[in-house]
């Protein structure tokens, strides 16, 4: 069976349907399972705006928010510290030796 057949309903079906619950449930239980089913249909279209109300007001606090400056940053010691000054006067084979040194250095200490 396709699961199509089942997403088109007419009325017929409809009214099918309605009469077989009334012939279960009885007149007098119909009204109760109706309110039932309006108060659940209520809480879930309460508790969705809540949701989306929550989302958009952390979105409205992000968008607010001023970005955190420089000077608060938690990892330095002083305010007026900056990065370390790199050093650009070394020539290329200067910069080679260091990199055999440390290269040669750390493969020593995995040994």
């Amino acid at each position: 069976m396709k699961m199509t057949f089942f997403a088109m309903l007419q009325w017929p079906e409809i009214l099918g349907i309605l009469i077989v619950v009334l012939i279960l449930f009885g007149a007098k239980k119909l009204p109760e399972l109706a309110r039932g089913l309006g108060q659940g249909i209520k809480e879930f279209k309460r508790a969705t705006r809540d949701v989306q109300d929550d989302l958009q007001r952390a979105i409205d606090d992000v968008e607010h928010e001023p970005p955190p400056s420089p000077s608060h940053s938690s990892h330095s010691s002083s305010p007026t510290e900056g990065p370390a000054p790199v050093e650009t006067t070394r020539t290329s084979s200067e910069g080679d030796a260091d990199i055999e040194a440390k290269r040669s250095a750390f493969h020593e200490g995995r040994d």
